[in-house]
Formats: structure tokens, C-alpha cells, sequence
């Protein structure tokens, strides 16, 4: 497992290969939770899910089961926010603690292209006429929104479509004008691209 450094530093974010045996990393209770999930499913999740236990651990928490909701949001040890992602190949996880950080999200993919005709779907008209087309092609802006979405949707319960987003990567905020509330994020471009979205403790709610 890769430690990746951001600078929000109250954040902890791990990400590794997946792996064929990490299914086995699965406890009893998440397997039963994802019901008849094929065999690739089940990796994903167990590599998610080691990285969120040993990042747990380095804030003194024993290994447990991460389980989700009903509306699929993992579930967290008391006084933790965090968030699950993969593509493929890498699962990624991200931890904080919430006195210092209120809503948590991330996403990970591939270091590749978008596929041809995403553009207009990720990206809103102000968006393209703030960004460069080799930006716009590049998926930044994906994985951002998706971070922001999965930040917003545990504590709003309301779905979130890529245009219901603005993001500024110049200021590093994303804008959820529905919503009324600005995202901090921050992009980590290597093999793969890292969205990571949060709010520092919910003073900046509505703002």
C-alpha cells in the first residue's frame, strides 16, 4: 500500500493494486452484504477495505468490518469520515478524523483520456470555457465531481449529477450552487488520478 500526501494533512489516503486473493481480506458480515457480487466485486472491495483498516489502525482502531447503508455509504468507526474508490486495477481509500475534517469523499482512475463524448456530460458550459480542451479531455474534472458527490451525499442524502458541480482548480473549491456549499479539493495526478473533496469541519456548510 502507497501512502499519498495531500495537503490537507488531517486527511490519511492510501492506494494499492488490487489483487486476486483480497477478496479473502473480506469479513463475513461485508461479504454477506454484497449478496451475489461477482468475483471482481468482492476484490474491489476487500483492497478498498484493507487500506481503509490499515489506515484505521494508524489512528488506533482495531480491524473491523466496513459495512454500507442502504443507500451504499460505507459505515464508519465513531468520530471517523471516510470514503472507498476504485477502478480496475487500484482501490483507493481516504480517513480523517471529524473534528478536523466534516465530509469526506475521493475517487480514483486511470491516468487515460475520457472517452470520446464525455465532455459535454462532465463538464459544465462555464467549465469548458474556463479549461483547455487537453484538460477537459484529461479526467480532472470526473474524478473531482465524484469525490464532491461522495462528500455530499452522506450528509444531504441527495444526489448529485456531474453538472450539479462547478469546479475551480485554480482555487482548489468545487461549488455546489443547489446546495449553496463550497467543496475543498485537491487532484493527485501519477499512474492514476486522485480526487479527494471535503469540507474542514461543517463551519463550511451553506457557505
Amino acid at each position: 500500500m502507497d501512502i499519498i500526501r495531500f495537503d490537507q494533512q488531517n486527511i490519511l489516503v492510501g492506494i494499492r493494486p488490487i489483487e486476486r486473493v483480497d477478496a479473502a481480506a473480506l469479513f463475513a458480515s461485508e461479504v454477506a452484504a454484497l449478496g451475489s457480487a461477482v468475483a471482481k466485486v468482492h476484490r474491489q472491495s476487500g483492497a478498498a477495505r484493507i487500506i481503509a483498516r490499515t489506515l484505521l489502525g494508524k489512528l488506533g482502531f482495531p480491524p473491523m468490518p466496513i459495512l454500507k447503508t442502504a443507500s451504499g455509504v460505507p459505515t464508519w468507526p465513531a468520530g471517523i469520515v471516510g470514503s472507498l474508490a476504485h477502478h480496475d486495477t487500484v482501490a483507493a481509500a481516504a480517513i480523517a478524523e471529524k473534528k478536523a475534517i466534516g465530509a469526506l469523499g475521493i475517487d480514483i482512475e486511470p491516468n487515460e483520456p475520457l472517452p470520446n463524448g464525455l465532455i459535454d456530460l462532465v463538464a459544465t458550459s462555464r467549465e469548458q470555457s474556463m479549461y483547455d480542451l487537453p484538460l477537459l479531455q484529461r479526467r480532472d474534472l470526473f474524478v473531482l465531481k465524484e469525490a464532491v458527490y461522495k462528500a455530499f451525499f452522506p450528509i444531504c442524502n441527495e444526489t448529485l449529477e456531474f453538472q450539479d458541480v462547478e469546479i475551480d482548480i485554480k482555487s482548489n473549491t468545487a461549488y455546489v450552487p443547489k446546495a449553496n456549499s463550497t467543496f475543498s479539493i485537491e487532484l493527485y495526478n501519477s499512474k492514476n488520478v486522485i480526487g479527494l473533496a471535503y469540507l474542514a469541519g461543517f463551519s463550511d456548510w451553506g457557505r
